[in-house]
């Protein structure tokens, strides 16, 4: 049997790479499953090199569609277009798309249209805010997956509620945190550790790259301001996106001296840093994951969430987007009354194996 796994941004390969290792693991033990690791170059990373699959022990792709950047609409038909050729060379007996990104609509489509069952590992997440592209993704490629393999039970209920079969839906758990769990051991302190001076549980880590957060030059300049105002003499560590940085360049945004911008860094010393931080101030989806498991508050700037499991039952809270929001949530988070929080049901390290087993099974 051979499966497409299909990559298109740097989430995706957290979220693949342990599906990887458990196909080699099984063939090394006389297993049947094959894979195609197929990269539909949507996001192009100078940081997407040898050293990169080697943080996650995985293999460089097997294919690169080279899609490119442009518009939602020419990165679409690039990627369709690349798939499709591949598909008529070569036809896999089932697609694997995961999380959210324009690559996991578009490779749905290709498949489903060539017949190919598709299967979504991350589906039935949902945000309720359709102004996001990922959110029409998402809607998209779960209306016509075949296989389901989800991450909360809230999803499950996502699910259901739009017509899906109980057969269709496999609640596995979640593939972010396999990786997470098997890359722990070997997180690497970043040389800003020691430039800084930074110490265990005494800075706090910021990342943003949210249009509604980032592009406007006087709300970005607030948010910054009532961050570093708030944290007082807490240094905070900011891995700056590419997107977020033009901003604050091109309109001479003047940083606090306890604001420390980096460029973005590296799976195990981005994770490094985390795991040692006193908080985590965040517009990302995944980070909220990471640090509900590994038992970090995090504070999360935006309106709603794909993953509300991380803020019922993990150390995630949303405080929206309005600037004024921080201040009483640093407050809580300084006088030592931010909440505890638990790890979510099957989130546990194990999820591909449950998965592989489930494919393994499956009637293609």
């Amino acid at each position: 049997m051979l499966l497409d796994l299909i990559v298109g941004a740097r989430p995706n390969f957290m979220k693949i790479a342990p599906i990887i290792r458990e196909i080699e693991k099984r063939r090394a033990t006389g297993g049947t499953l094959n894979y195609r690791l197929v990269h539909t170059g949507q996001h192009y990373d100078r940081n997407m090199s040898g050293s990169f699959f080697e943080e996650l022990s995985i293999p460089e792709p097997d294919v690169n569609l080279n899609a490119g950047s442009g518009t939602q609409a020419e990165q679409t038909s690039g990627i369709m277009l690349g798939y499709e050729k591949l598909l008529a060379q070569k036809r896999s007996d089932l697609c694997i798309v995961v999380g959210d990104v324009t690559s996991t609509m578009a490779c749905a489509i290709v498949a489903k249209k060539m017949l190919v069952p598709v299967a979504h590992i991350e589906g039935g997440i949902r945000s309720g805010d359709m102004a996001m592209p990922e959110e029409i993704n998402r809607i998209v490629t779960d209306s016509i997956t075949d296989y389901f393999f989800t991450t909360s039970e809230t999803a499950n209920d996502n699910l259901r509620k739009s017509g899906v079969a109980e057969d269709r839906i496999f609640f596995v758990g979640n593939t972010m945190i396999d990786t997470l769990l098997h890359s722990r051991p070997r997180f690497r302190k970043p040389e800003k550790w020691d430039e800084l001076g930074l110490r265990e549980k005494n800075f706090i880590v910021l990342t943003l790259h949210r249009p509604n957060n980032v592009d406007d030059r006087d709300n970005l300049k607030h948010l910054l301001n009532e961050i570093s105002d708030s944290a007082g003499n807490l240094p905070l560590i900011f891995p700056v996106h590419p997107r977020t940085r033009k901003v604050i360049t091109d309109n001479g945004i003047t940083i606090s001296s306890t604001l420390s911008l980096t460029d973005p860094l590296g799976y195990l010393e981005f994770n490094y840093l985390v795991e040692r931080a006193l908080a985590v101030i965040t517009d990302s989806g995944g980070i909220t994951e990471e640090t509900t498991v590994m038992g970090i508050p995090c504070m999360t700037l935006r309106n709603s969430t794909e993953r509300p499991e991380t803020v019922t039952m993990g150390t995630n809270e949303l405080l929206g987007t309005n600037p004024d929001a921080i201040a009483p949530a640093m407050q809580k988070l300084l006088s030592g009354n931010w909440k505890k929080g638990t790890i979510p049901p099957l989130w546990d390290g194990h999820t591909a194996e449950r998965i592989i087993e489930i494919i393994s099974k499956l009637s293609l």
